[in-house]
């Protein structure tokens, strides 16, 4: 009987820090392969032109998160539990990329959401962050935006998804 709960415990364990290790991943996974190719990367696996991006965004208004004013629009239509939702957030000031994007689903606890983590686009100076929306959904969900600066200073808060927007 030892034994077999020294082998529950090991897998447990191991189980733990092989989750543990796949936290600090810089993005989301996706349900759609990337690769190294550049195109790829920047058209997430499928073909579409800049037009057809913007045009499959809907502005979701200017906000402040913590005195910083964005503007944010919500791309790939409604957010739904366990899909994958797409933000795009652009910063009041011009920083090339210097800025640290991150955004989630959910509530501001962060409870069964994954952090997407922003990829600055030069061609339209924002931040265009994918993120899985948690499942289930909790009634109250929003988008969560962090915005880390280069000096290091964080600044949090939330964003109507667009269904909520009047």
């Amino acid at each position: 009987m030892m034994k077999a709960q020294n082998i529950f415990m090991l897998l447990t364990l191991a189980g733990y820090i092989t989750a543990c290790s796949n936290e600090n991943r810089s993005e989301v996974e996706h349900d759609h392969p990337h690769s190294n190719n550049a195109s790829a990367n920047e058209n997430h696996g499928h073909e579409h032109d800049e037009e057809d991006h913007e045009d499959d965004e809907a502005s979701l208004g200017l906000h402040d998160i913590a005195g910083i004013k964005v503007e944010a629009a919500q791309g790939h239509g409604s957010v739904e539990a366990g899909k994958e939702g797409h933000l795009v957030i652009k910063l009041p000031q011009k920083d090339n990329g210097a800025t640290t994007v991150r955004a989630w689903i959910g509530t501001d606890d962060r409870t069964l959401s994954s952090v997407g983590k922003g990829e600055y686009d030069p061609s339209h100076d924002d931040y265009e962050i994918h993120a899985v929306a948690p499942e289930p959904l909790p009634s109250n969900s929003s988008w969560w935006v962090e915005i880390e600066k280069p000096d290091g200073i964080k600044a949090i808060g939330s964003i109507p998804l667009l269904k909520d927007i009047k």
